[in-house]
């Protein structure tokens, strides 16, 4: 499995990861606000997105940033979210 070797809070706004296979992925809080895996934004059974990504603004910045457990990242977001648990393999495929 790829794993994070680093993990850089740029600004408020961005976020880079440097994968254990050398890539580095940069990350912005709307786009990771508009991919968030939780069910209140793809519905659980039919794995439909339910998030409208216009409502999600652009200038949305993380508050603050936790690690859940070794395989994943939570996210405090600017609008008040902060249920999506992005694994570290969701990640890896976003990028």
């Amino acid at each position: 499995m790829i794993e994070p070797t680093q993990i850089i809070e740029e600004s408020e706004s961005e976020l880079t990861i440097t994968w254990s296979d050398g890539s580095e992925t940069r990350f912005n809080a709307p786009q990771l606000r508009r991919q968030c895996p939780c069910a209140g934004c793809i519905d659980e059974w039919t794995g439909k997105k339910i998030l409208n990504d216009s409502d999600v603004p652009d200038d949305l910045v993380i508050k603050h940033t936790s690690i859940v457990g070794r395989y994943a990242l939570n996210f405090h977001f600017s609008d008040g979210h902060e249920t999506g648990i992005f694994s570290f393999e969701y990640l890896k495929t976003m990028s």
